[in-house]
């Protein structure tokens, strides 16, 4: 079995944020700082990793990605300083 990710991106100013599904994190999310990941994340600038989660089948982490998708903004950020209360960018530490 593969793992796959859900995923958050940011800005640098932390004010919008973007959810995304993969099964090659560290490539995903070079692709996104590099500008070649989404129209809208290159469109806003949205290049830090502020947090994710890691599962064992990808079914999984669409239907987390869906989950997320649907929540409401402080219920996003409220999960994201939980594991990342500083908001750092977590991109160096995969």
């Amino acid at each position: 079995m593969q793992k796959s990710y859900i995923y958050i991106l940011s800005n640098s100013t932390r004010s919008m944020t973007y959810i995304g599904v993969t099964s090659d994190l560290k490539k995903r999310i070079t692709a996104h700082k590099t500008e070649t990941g989404s129209s809208f994340t290159r469109k806003y600038h949205l290049k830090f990793l502020i947090y994710f989660e890691e599962f064992t089948e990808i079914h999984q982490a669409i239907a987390r990605e869906k989950q997320l998708k649907n929540w409401h903004k402080e219920w996003k950020w409220d999960l994201v300083k939980s594991m990342n209360p500083d908001l750092k960018d977590l991109y160096d530490n995969l």
